[in-house]
């Protein structure tokens, strides 16, 4: 059977006049867009014309809620309580969906950001609470965790779907747990190293550490690239031409999972 895979990116992180990202060149090579909502980046006029121009594009939409923290853009921890935790998953999710909603889409998934996501990982009681969030507001929403994690544990027994996700453009501990960016190589911006990378997740679901050891990735249904990466257009156009040339069928993750 032939493998099918969704490639996702981080989009809508502008806010007011400050620009983040390549929106416009990135969104015709993925097939899903997890989009900012608010509380890292994103603002409503920002919102409005990301969800649009996934339409126009036909590219899946998620959530992609992150801690209250614009001046960390949700990469600095928080302490919350899961009652906070998940009231703020439901007030992001609800207000990307209104979004969809008046253009005539629906939401395929969320997405957490940043922090709130790598926490998720490890911490059952985060875990919970996004679990919580996202069943309350439409259980036919698609979680996107790693393999393995705490995440994805929970809202499996849950009885939401998940995506398993991966990460062409991000360094791996060990662990499977991704580099910090506070260390050199842990972002990687070689257009033809992630697309190898991208290729042997999909085909081996492995990849080699940074410490050039193997992790074994488990299932892998959505590579991610960072909208934020400065060579983000060339690593989506080579990934999305290398996968298709390896006989991979790029698709979003709604239409197979």
């Amino acid at each position: 059977m032939k493998l099918k895979v969704d490639i996702n990116c981080d989009l809508g992180e502008s806010y007011g006049n400050f620009k983040i990202g390549f929106d416009e060149q990135v969104m015709p090579h993925i097939t899903s867009a997890n989009i900012a909502c608010g509380f890292h980046a994103g603002d409503p006029v920002v919102m409005a014309n990301t969800v649009k121009l996934a339409k126009k594009h036909s590219v899946a939409i998620g959530a992609h809620p992150g801690f209250p923290d614009l001046m960390g853009f949700g990469r600095r921890e928080m302490k919350l309580t899961r009652e906070e935790a998940t009231n703020y998953i439901i007030y992001q999710v609800g207000v990307l969906q209104a979004f969809a909603k008046a253009v005539g889409v629906e939401l395929q998934h969320v997405k957490p950001h940043g922090a709130l996501y790598t926490m998720a990982m490890k911490d059952y009681m985060l875990a919970k609470a996004i679990v919580e969030a996202v069943s309350t507001v439409d259980l036919r929403l698609i979680v996107f965790a790693i393999a393995k994690s705490r995440l994805a544990e929970v809202a499996s027994k849950a009885g939401l779907r998940v995506a398993c996700e991966v990460f062409a453009d991000r360094a791996y501990n060990s662990d499977g747990s991704l580099v910090s960016r506070t260390v050199s190589g842990a972002v990687i911006e070689d257009a033809r190293i992630v697309t190898e990378r991208a290729v042997g997740m999909v085909e081996e679901r492995r990849v080699t550490a940074i410490d050039g050891k193997t992790v074994e990735l488990g299932a892998v249904h959505t590579i991610c690239v960072h909208g934020d990466n400065l060579e983000a257009v060339a690593l989506v156009k080579a990934l999305r031409k290398g996968l298709e040339k390896a006989g991979v069928e790029v698709v979003s993750v709604g239409k197979f999972l």
